[in-house]
């Protein structure tokens, strides 16, 4: 099976997040930005209390807080944080007894995150530097895993379902968005970095995903497609002949 070179994956995800970070208005072959969430079912009135920083750098792919039906005073993990917003976001739910932390590997929105969540006084976040395949978390210490199209980005999903299953407490939910595909890529997309940096080479055929979240000890609840588009021409030509989509999850941890 054709498979992406790691090393040049990382380098190129890490680069384009950069960018991300340092130049939210900038060209991508994604949406960004306040726009983007509005329309993807995100609350105005609690995007409107988020640092708007966090906001302008928003790349994710779909909602979920509806099916996560966060609580007051919860723990939360979000993987692949990025600049912070559905951190601050959740964080916004779970209230000042409850606690967000955010896992990211680039520096750039790491430190973007940190800075924000300082200047506006939120101090029940933390940032924390690692890889969504080994979460620096202990076992069963959260209520709730988030992810926002990012688990498509690496070659070991998983690895990432099963680090998700071990940091819940038994009857925690994963709440995810994220891109798939309805039909198997061609393995030059496969093993094309720059394609899976662009969040396309890296969509697993849905059955699959859904059967790697199941393997790794979680019970699907829930699954729907996003009022997500991709913007460039390679990928809406992807989305339109392999059936590339957005979709949310909810994954519940057995055990109450």
């Amino acid at each position: 099976m054709t498979v992406v070179d790691a090393r040049e994956l990382q380098a190129k995800v890490r680069d384009m997040y950069r960018q991300v970070a340092e130049e939210p208005h900038g060209t991508y072959h994604f949406e960004m930005g306040r726009p983007l969430a509005d329309r993807l079912g995100y609350a105005p009135d609690i995007l409107d209390r988020i640092p708007a920083g966090a906001v302008e750098s928003f790349a994710g792919v779909g909602y979920f807080f509806d099916l996560a039906d966060l609580r007051e005073g919860e723990r939360v993990l979000d993987l692949g944080s990025g600049s912070g917003m559905d951190v601050f976001y959740a964080a916004q739910l779970v209230g000042a007894m409850g606690r967000v932390v955010g896992i990211d590997f680039t520096p750039e929105q790491l430190g973007k995150a940190r800075q924000l969540a300082a200047d506006a006084g939120v101090d029940q976040v933390d940032f924390r530097e690692g890889r969504i395949e080994s979460t620096p978390a202990e076992d069963e210490s959260f209520d709730c895993v988030l992810s926002n199209g990012v688990i498509n980005l690496s070659p070991h999903k998983g690895q990432v379902f099963a680090e998700a299953a071990r940091v819940l407490r038994p009857g925690g939910r994963l709440a995810i968005a994220d891109i798939v595909s309805e039909r198997q890529l061609k393995d030059a997309i496969i093993g094309d970095a720059d394609l899976w940096a662009s969040c396309i080479g890296g969509a697993a055929q849905e059955d699959a995903y859904h059967q790697a979240i199941e393997a790794a000890g979680l019970r699907i609840e829930t699954s729907r497609q996003n009022p997500y588009q991709f913007i460039s021409e390679q990928a809406r030509n992807a989305s339109g002949t392999y059936g590339v989509k957005s979709i949310s999850l909810l994954a519940v941890k057995p055990g109450l």
